[in-house]
């Protein structure tokens, strides 16, 4: 008990101070995070979710994997698209074990200015107090939030590509999976998890589409571009964290229902208001041109680019500009052979030649012809095509070609 007070303790006076440049004092660091959507039926014809019912007397674990070390952390949750007050009726955080099980041994109470229960208005975001657990980076930790009342419809992350577990009543102490019989690929009213600790130099924000995102790889094995980014930041001794702002579907200069507000419009949120951001890799724009609704042009796409650009560079942030895949051979936009897509691929060329030949971002990361197959500029490697034996889709890369694309990035430019 004494131990715990003490950490307590010293946790508030590390919060109670900025930290300055050049000093080793601990500070707030995002160490994950979602970019969040309005309840919706979701953006995948085969999926389904839980935002648009929203929950009542049932607890929700949502599994996550943070990309830096800590000796404590605290979570934000968030109410932006609830058009009524939600009440988050009690918490708890612990490191994941299998499936929806945690270990006993680390399982902690979530408070809220040292109160279990909050109501989070509509609109906003509410940010718990410290909580006092010793994490290593990479670890998994599985998030409980438990609701008595009816929460009406979910602020939500469509595509998680992680498994989250509902179960009827409380069961927010309860370190057993048993319980937790309903799942889904979303998650639900989390929108960070920062860790408090002086080894990150500071966090570096993926910003993008569903590629960012991670839709199309493997279930619950984090292998998304930026957890494979944060591998590699770990194998090579780079103390920085990687958040992933992508959402599936998400285009840069126009709103959509089922994919998020434009990039423009989420910018601020989804990577300035981050907690100890130094670097964002941009990758958006691929959405805006095969979406058709209405016809963008290149200059279009680029000038939205350059407002990111500029705006990240007010704030002292450093900007990668990552190019846009290929999708040559995609049945919703290859669906007979005509000439139409072809003019797209154009675009898209165009976005990328400026992104490269520019010199308006900081950095480059070639994502393009890191994936492209030789030969065709513009169509996926096969190898990074196939899933279980199966032809993909011509756009999502599979795994492989996800660990491609971090392996593309230079490492000295973040």
């Amino acid at each position: 008990m004494l131990f715990t007070k003490t950490l307590a303790a010293l946790i508030l006076a590390f919060t109670a101070v900025p930290a300055q440049g050049g000093t080793t004092q601990p500070r707030w660091t995002g160490a994950w995070a979602a970019a969040l959507q309005q309840p919706s039926p979701g953006g995948l014809p085969w999926s389904s979710n839980w935002s648009e019912q929203g929950f009542e007397r049932h607890s929700v674990r949502q599994v996550l994997r943070v990309t830096g070390p800590g000796a404590a952390l605290r979570i934000t949750i968030s109410n932006r698209y609830g058009t009524a007050p939600l009440t988050v009726n009690g918490a708890t955080i612990a490191k994941a074990a299998t499936g929806a099980a945690v270990r006993p041994d680390t399982l902690r109470a979530v408070t809220f200015s040292r109160r279990a229960a909050v109501v989070v208005k509509a609109g906003q975001e509410l940010v718990s107090d410290p909580i006092p657990l010793q994490l290593q980076v990479l670890d998994r930790l599985a998030v409980t939030l438990y609701f008595h009342g009816a929460t009406g419809p979910a602020t939500f992350h469509d595509i998680s590509s992680a498994t989250s577990y509902r179960a009827s009543g409380d069961h927010r102490f309860d370190p057993r999976g048993t319980a937790f019989t309903d799942t889904t690929q979303s998650w639900y009213f989390l929108s960070g998890v920062d860790v408090l600790g002086a080894s990150a130099r500071g966090a570096v924000v993926t910003f993008g589409d569903s590629v960012t995102d991670g839709t199309g790889s493997t279930l619950d094995a984090d292998n998304r571009y930026p957890d494979q980014l944060a591998e590699r930041l770990v194998a090579s001794g780079t103390r920085l964290t990687v958040l992933n702002s992508g959402i599936s579907g998400n285009r840069v200069l126009y709103d959509h229902p089922l994919f998020g507000e434009r990039a423009l419009a989420r910018f601020q949120r989804d990577v300035l208001d981050k907690p100890g951001v130094r670097t964002v890799i941009v990758m958006e724009g691929i959405n805006d041109i095969t979406y058709r609704d209405p016809d963008v042009t290149a200059g279009q796409i680029i000038a939205g680019h350059r407002e990111l650009i500029r705006r990240a560079h007010a704030r002292g942030i450093r900007v990668v500009g990552g190019t846009i895949m290929p999708f040559k051979g995609n049945p919703w936009l290859y669906p007979d052979g005509t000439a139409e897509p072809y003019g797209l691929e154009q675009v898209r060329d165009q976005v990328n030649t400026w992104i490269r030949t520019g010199g308006e971002y900081d950095a480059v990361a070639d994502f393009e012809r890191a994936l492209v197959a030789p030969g065709d500029p513009d169509r996926l490697r096969p190898e990074f095509n196939v899933r279980d034996g199966q032809e993909g889709d011509w756009l999502h890369p599979n795994d492989a070609g996800l660990n491609a694309m971090a392996e593309a990035i230079d490492l000295n430019a973040l």
